[in-house]
Protein backbone atom coordinates (compact mmCIF):
# COMPACT_ATOMS: atom_id res chain seq x y z
CA UNK A 1 0.00 0.00 0.00
CA UNK A 2 0.96 2.97 -0.88
CA UNK A 3 0.21 6.38 1.62
CA UNK A 4 1.28 10.09 1.21
CA UNK A 5 2.18 12.18 4.10
CA UNK A 6 2.26 15.81 3.89
CA UNK A 7 3.89 17.81 6.37
CA UNK A 8 6.24 14.87 6.36
CA UNK A 9 9.58 16.89 7.50
CA UNK A 10 7.55 18.51 10.36
CA UNK A 11 7.29 17.23 13.89
CA UNK A 12 4.38 14.98 14.05
CA UNK A 13 4.78 14.38 9.73
CA UNK A 14 8.48 12.32 10.25
CA UNK A 15 6.95 10.18 13.29
CA UNK A 16 4.06 9.37 10.63
CA UNK A 17 6.67 8.52 8.26
CA UNK A 18 9.18 6.37 10.85
CA UNK A 19 6.21 4.40 12.14
CA UNK A 20 4.24 4.10 8.46
CA UNK A 21 7.47 2.68 7.26
CA UNK A 22 7.96 0.39 10.30
CA UNK A 23 4.53 -0.90 9.15
CA UNK A 24 5.63 -1.85 5.86
CA UNK A 25 4.05 0.65 3.66
CA UNK A 26 5.76 2.17 0.70
CA UNK A 27 5.98 6.18 2.04
CA UNK A 28 5.97 9.03 0.39
CA UNK A 29 6.78 12.08 2.71
CA UNK A 30 6.37 15.98 0.83
CA UNK A 31 7.21 19.10 2.51
CA UNK A 32 7.41 23.09 1.58
CA UNK A 33 10.76 22.69 1.92
CA UNK A 34 13.86 19.65 0.66
CA UNK A 35 13.00 17.13 3.64
CA UNK A 36 16.50 15.47 4.63
CA UNK A 37 17.00 13.03 7.37
CA UNK A 38 14.03 11.00 6.49
CA UNK A 39 14.44 7.12 7.79
CA UNK A 40 15.76 4.86 4.77
CA UNK A 41 13.21 3.90 2.60
CA UNK A 42 11.18 7.04 2.54
CA UNK A 43 10.38 8.90 -0.89
CA UNK A 44 10.29 12.44 -0.52
CA UNK A 45 8.46 14.97 -2.62
CA UNK A 46 9.10 18.70 -2.55
CA UNK A 47 5.86 20.75 -3.09
CA UNK A 48 4.01 23.86 -2.16
CA UNK A 49 0.35 23.02 -1.10
CA UNK A 50 -0.72 25.70 -2.63
CA UNK A 51 0.27 24.50 -5.92
CA UNK A 52 -2.90 23.10 -7.06
CA UNK A 53 -1.17 20.79 -10.02
CA UNK A 54 2.13 19.80 -8.13
CA UNK A 55 -0.49 18.84 -5.14
CA UNK A 56 -2.41 17.08 -7.22
CA UNK A 57 0.54 15.19 -8.94
CA UNK A 58 2.31 14.14 -5.68
CA UNK A 59 -1.58 12.36 -5.06
CA UNK A 60 -1.01 9.95 -8.10
CA UNK A 61 -1.06 6.67 -7.02
CA UNK A 62 -1.43 6.58 -3.40
CA UNK A 63 -3.99 4.62 -1.50
CA UNK A 64 -4.18 7.27 1.25
CA UNK A 65 -2.98 10.66 2.27
CA UNK A 66 -2.15 12.04 5.93
CA UNK A 67 -2.85 15.44 6.21
CA UNK A 68 -0.50 16.43 8.53
CA UNK A 69 0.65 19.86 6.52
CA UNK A 70 -0.41 23.48 8.25
CA UNK A 71 0.96 26.85 8.77
CA UNK A 72 1.09 26.64 12.63
CA UNK A 73 0.94 29.87 14.87
CA UNK A 74 -1.08 32.95 16.50
CA UNK A 75 0.31 35.55 14.59
CA UNK A 76 0.77 36.55 10.62
CA UNK A 77 -0.96 37.48 7.41
CA UNK A 78 -4.65 36.06 7.13
CA UNK A 79 -3.89 35.30 3.50
CA UNK A 80 -0.95 33.17 4.07
CA UNK A 81 -3.17 30.80 6.90
CA UNK A 82 -5.65 30.78 4.36
CA UNK A 83 -3.81 30.21 1.40
CA UNK A 84 -1.66 27.00 2.83
CA UNK A 85 -4.35 25.87 5.53
CA UNK A 86 -7.57 26.09 3.71
CA UNK A 87 -6.78 26.22 -0.42
CA UNK A 88 -4.20 23.42 0.43
CA UNK A 89 -6.76 21.42 1.75
CA UNK A 90 -8.77 22.13 -1.04
CA UNK A 91 -6.02 20.85 -3.62
CA UNK A 92 -5.34 18.02 -1.48
CA UNK A 93 -9.27 16.32 -1.34
CA UNK A 94 -8.79 17.42 -5.74
CA UNK A 95 -6.10 15.57 -5.46
CA UNK A 96 -7.59 12.67 -4.00
CA UNK A 97 -10.38 12.84 -6.07
CA UNK A 98 -8.85 12.82 -9.10
CA UNK A 99 -5.98 9.65 -8.31
CA UNK A 100 -9.04 7.66 -7.00
CA UNK A 101 -7.38 7.68 -3.37
CA UNK A 102 -9.59 5.96 -0.92
CA UNK A 103 -8.76 7.18 2.56
CA UNK A 104 -7.63 10.60 3.82
CA UNK A 105 -6.61 11.11 7.79
CA UNK A 106 -6.77 14.60 8.64
CA UNK A 107 -4.76 16.24 11.41
CA UNK A 108 -6.70 19.36 12.84
CA UNK A 109 -6.63 20.60 16.16
CA UNK A 110 -9.14 21.34 19.73
CA UNK A 111 -8.54 24.63 18.75
CA UNK A 112 -11.33 25.03 15.92
CA UNK A 113 -13.97 24.15 18.74
CA UNK A 114 -12.10 26.34 21.63
CA UNK A 115 -14.70 29.55 22.50
CA UNK A 116 -11.97 30.82 24.58
CA UNK A 117 -13.35 29.98 28.37
CA UNK A 118 -12.97 26.54 30.05
CA UNK A 119 -13.51 23.46 28.27
CA UNK A 120 -13.65 20.93 30.75
CA UNK A 121 -14.15 17.24 29.67
CA UNK A 122 -15.57 18.67 26.18
CA UNK A 123 -16.63 15.81 23.80
CA UNK A 124 -16.77 16.10 19.72
CA UNK A 125 -20.61 17.55 20.23
CA UNK A 126 -18.74 21.22 21.17
CA UNK A 127 -20.05 23.33 18.45
CA UNK A 128 -17.95 25.66 15.97
CA UNK A 129 -17.49 28.85 17.65
CA UNK A 130 -18.69 31.98 15.51
CA UNK A 131 -15.65 33.69 16.11
CA UNK A 132 -11.77 33.22 16.58
CA UNK A 133 -9.46 34.86 18.21
CA UNK A 134 -6.38 33.91 15.20
CA UNK A 135 -6.53 32.87 12.02
CA UNK A 136 -5.30 29.38 12.65
CA UNK A 137 -8.41 28.02 14.48
CA UNK A 138 -9.83 29.55 11.98
CA UNK A 139 -8.69 28.43 8.60
CA UNK A 140 -8.26 25.07 10.21
CA UNK A 141 -12.13 24.60 11.13
CA UNK A 142 -12.58 25.40 7.78
CA UNK A 143 -10.59 22.74 6.56
CA UNK A 144 -11.73 20.48 8.69
CA UNK A 145 -15.21 20.76 8.21
CA UNK A 146 -14.48 20.68 4.30
CA UNK A 147 -12.66 17.60 5.13
CA UNK A 148 -15.49 15.42 6.71
CA UNK A 149 -17.86 16.60 4.09
CA UNK A 150 -15.94 15.05 1.41
CA UNK A 151 -16.56 12.09 3.10
CA UNK A 152 -18.24 9.16 0.93
CA UNK A 153 -17.62 11.58 -2.18
CA UNK A 154 -15.88 9.64 -5.21
CA UNK A 155 -14.74 6.88 -3.03
CA UNK A 156 -13.24 8.90 -0.36
CA UNK A 157 -13.42 8.38 3.20
CA UNK A 158 -12.26 10.82 5.77
CA UNK A 159 -11.54 11.44 8.97
CA UNK A 160 -10.01 14.50 10.96
CA UNK A 161 -8.50 14.08 14.62
CA UNK A 162 -7.54 16.82 17.01
CA UNK A 163 -4.62 16.06 18.92
CA UNK A 164 -4.17 18.16 22.06
CA UNK A 165 -0.38 20.09 22.25
CA UNK A 166 1.62 16.93 20.79
CA UNK A 167 5.32 17.08 22.42
CA UNK A 168 8.04 14.72 22.97
CA UNK A 169 11.59 14.75 22.04
CA UNK A 170 11.76 16.32 18.96
CA UNK A 171 9.10 18.86 19.11
CA UNK A 172 10.86 22.38 18.04
CA UNK A 173 7.38 24.65 19.58
CA UNK A 174 5.79 23.96 23.27
CA UNK A 175 8.26 22.60 25.48
CA UNK A 176 11.61 24.81 23.63
CA UNK A 177 9.69 27.75 24.04
CA UNK A 178 8.03 27.26 27.50
CA UNK A 179 12.30 26.79 28.51
CA UNK A 180 12.92 29.68 26.29
CA UNK A 181 10.96 31.88 27.38
CA UNK A 182 11.96 30.97 30.63
CA UNK A 183 15.48 31.54 30.94
CA UNK A 184 14.99 34.92 29.15
CA UNK A 185 12.74 35.95 32.23
CA UNK A 186 9.08 36.20 29.92
CA UNK A 187 7.25 33.86 31.39
CA UNK A 188 4.75 34.57 33.70
CA UNK A 189 1.06 32.56 34.93
CA UNK A 190 -2.18 33.89 33.24
CA UNK A 191 -4.89 33.32 35.29
CA UNK A 192 -5.60 31.73 38.52
CA UNK A 193 -2.97 28.80 37.70
CA UNK A 194 -5.61 26.28 38.28
CA UNK A 195 -5.96 25.59 34.43
CA UNK A 196 -6.09 21.79 33.95
CA UNK A 197 -5.10 21.33 29.89
CA UNK A 198 -4.62 17.74 27.67
CA UNK A 199 -1.51 17.08 25.87
CA UNK A 200 -0.51 14.31 23.47
CA UNK A 201 3.14 12.56 23.95
CA UNK A 202 4.03 11.82 20.19
CA UNK A 203 3.70 8.45 19.72
CA UNK A 204 0.52 8.71 21.40
CA UNK A 205 -0.21 11.26 18.12
CA UNK A 206 1.00 8.32 15.95
CA UNK A 207 -0.97 5.90 17.58
CA UNK A 208 -4.14 7.92 16.87
CA UNK A 209 -3.54 8.20 13.26
CA UNK A 210 -2.27 4.69 12.76
CA UNK A 211 -5.58 3.12 13.91
CA UNK A 212 -7.87 5.94 13.00
CA UNK A 213 -5.99 4.75 9.39
CA UNK A 214 -6.74 1.09 9.46
CA UNK A 215 -10.27 1.33 11.07
CA UNK A 216 -11.34 4.05 7.96
CA UNK A 217 -13.30 1.16 6.13
CA UNK A 218 -16.44 1.85 4.46
CA UNK A 219 -19.34 1.66 7.14
CA UNK A 220 -17.13 1.90 9.71
CA UNK A 221 -18.39 4.43 12.58
CA UNK A 222 -14.90 6.38 12.11
CA UNK A 223 -15.64 7.62 8.46
CA UNK A 224 -16.69 11.46 7.99
CA UNK A 225 -15.94 12.18 12.32
CA UNK A 226 -13.84 14.02 14.13
CA UNK A 227 -12.14 13.10 17.40
CA UNK A 228 -10.43 14.61 20.33
CA UNK A 229 -6.96 12.91 20.94
CA UNK A 230 -4.71 13.31 23.78
CA UNK A 231 -2.85 11.84 26.78
CA UNK A 232 -6.11 11.27 28.89
CA UNK A 233 -3.91 12.33 31.79
CA UNK A 234 -4.60 16.36 32.07
CA UNK A 235 -2.62 18.59 33.80
CA UNK A 236 -2.40 21.30 35.73
CA UNK A 237 -0.93 23.49 32.90
CA UNK A 238 1.56 25.85 35.28
CA UNK A 239 2.48 22.59 37.56
CA UNK A 240 3.38 21.28 35.10
CA UNK A 241 5.42 24.13 33.89
CA UNK A 242 6.89 24.51 36.91
CA UNK A 243 7.90 20.60 37.32
CA UNK A 244 9.34 21.03 33.57
CA UNK A 245 11.88 23.74 34.58
CA UNK A 246 12.38 22.34 37.53
CA UNK A 247 14.09 19.28 35.89
CA UNK A 248 16.10 21.54 34.27
CA UNK A 249 17.29 23.44 37.29
CA UNK A 250 15.51 26.92 36.91
CA UNK A 251 13.53 28.25 39.13
CA UNK A 252 9.55 28.22 38.81
CA UNK A 253 7.21 30.73 37.40
CA UNK A 254 7.18 34.10 39.33
CA UNK A 255 5.40 36.13 37.66
CA UNK A 256 1.54 36.66 37.59
CA UNK A 257 -0.71 38.20 34.85
CA UNK A 258 -4.63 38.24 35.60
CA UNK A 259 -6.87 36.78 33.06
CA UNK A 260 -8.71 40.52 32.04
CA UNK A 261 -4.76 41.89 32.16
CA UNK A 262 -3.05 39.43 29.77
CA UNK A 263 -6.08 39.87 27.53
CA UNK A 264 -6.21 43.73 27.22
CA UNK A 265 -2.27 43.68 26.88
CA UNK A 266 -2.99 41.10 23.91
CA UNK A 267 -5.39 42.94 22.70
CA UNK A 268 -3.33 46.54 23.11
CA UNK A 269 -0.34 44.71 21.34
CA UNK A 270 -2.26 43.08 18.62
CA UNK A 271 -3.70 46.78 17.41
CA UNK A 272 -0.39 48.37 17.62
CA UNK A 273 1.18 45.35 15.57
CA UNK A 274 -1.16 45.86 12.97
CA UNK A 275 -1.25 49.19 12.94
CA UNK A 276 2.54 49.61 12.09
CA UNK A 277 2.85 46.25 10.37
CA UNK A 278 5.17 44.66 12.78
CA UNK A 279 5.81 41.46 11.43
CA UNK A 280 6.90 39.39 14.65
CA UNK A 281 4.69 37.75 16.96
CA UNK A 282 3.63 40.34 19.83
CA UNK A 283 4.78 38.61 23.70
CA UNK A 284 1.15 38.61 23.98
CA UNK A 285 -1.77 37.89 22.20
CA UNK A 286 -5.66 37.44 23.25
CA UNK A 287 -5.57 34.11 21.96
CA UNK A 288 -2.45 32.95 23.88
CA UNK A 289 -3.98 34.37 27.06
CA UNK A 290 -7.02 33.02 26.68
CA UNK A 291 -4.91 29.56 26.23
CA UNK A 292 -2.94 29.78 28.98
CA UNK A 293 -5.24 30.82 31.39
CA UNK A 294 -8.28 28.80 31.02
CA UNK A 295 -8.68 24.75 30.90
CA UNK A 296 -9.20 23.06 28.05
CA UNK A 297 -9.25 18.85 28.18
CA UNK A 298 -11.22 16.71 26.55
CA UNK A 299 -13.31 13.31 26.72
CA UNK A 300 -11.54 10.84 23.96
CA UNK A 301 -14.15 7.97 24.83
CA UNK A 302 -15.64 8.41 20.68
CA UNK A 303 -11.44 7.38 19.89
CA UNK A 304 -11.60 4.90 22.23
CA UNK A 305 -14.57 3.43 21.07
CA UNK A 306 -14.71 3.73 17.32
CA UNK A 307 -10.80 2.72 16.69
CA UNK A 308 -9.28 1.62 19.62
CA UNK A 309 -7.29 4.61 20.49
CA UNK A 310 -5.81 4.59 23.88
CA UNK A 311 -2.23 6.59 25.12
CA UNK A 312 0.68 4.20 24.86
CA UNK A 313 3.20 6.29 26.45
CA UNK A 314 1.97 7.88 29.74
CA UNK A 315 2.80 11.32 30.65
CA UNK A 316 5.65 10.49 32.83
CA UNK A 317 7.81 8.14 31.12
CA UNK A 318 7.30 10.86 28.41
CA UNK A 319 8.19 13.47 30.11
CA UNK A 320 11.89 10.96 31.13
CA UNK A 321 11.74 10.37 27.26
CA UNK A 322 12.02 13.89 26.42
CA UNK A 323 14.37 15.08 29.59
CA UNK A 324 17.39 12.54 28.37
CA UNK A 325 16.87 13.28 24.46
CA UNK A 326 17.08 17.02 25.44
CA UNK A 327 19.97 16.13 27.77
CA UNK A 328 22.27 14.06 25.25
CA UNK A 329 21.57 17.03 22.85
CA UNK A 330 23.16 19.44 25.17
CA UNK A 331 26.21 17.49 26.36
Amino acid sequence: MKVLVTGGGGFLGRALVKKLLDNGLEVSALGRRKISNLPPGAETIQCDLKDKQSTINACEGMDAVFHAAAIPGVWGESKDFYASNVEGTRNILEGCFQAAVKKLIFTSSPSVVCHNKDMENADETAPYPDNYLCDYPLTKAIAEREVLAANNKKGLLTVALRPHLIWGPGDPHLVPRIVDRAKKGRLARVGKGINKVDMTYIDNAVESHILAFEHLKEGAPVTGQAYFISDDEPVNLWDWIDNLLGRFDMPPVKRNLSFRTANAIGFALETIYRTFGIKSEPPMTRFVASQLATSHYFNISKAKRDFGYKPIVSQEEGLNRLLETMRSIAH
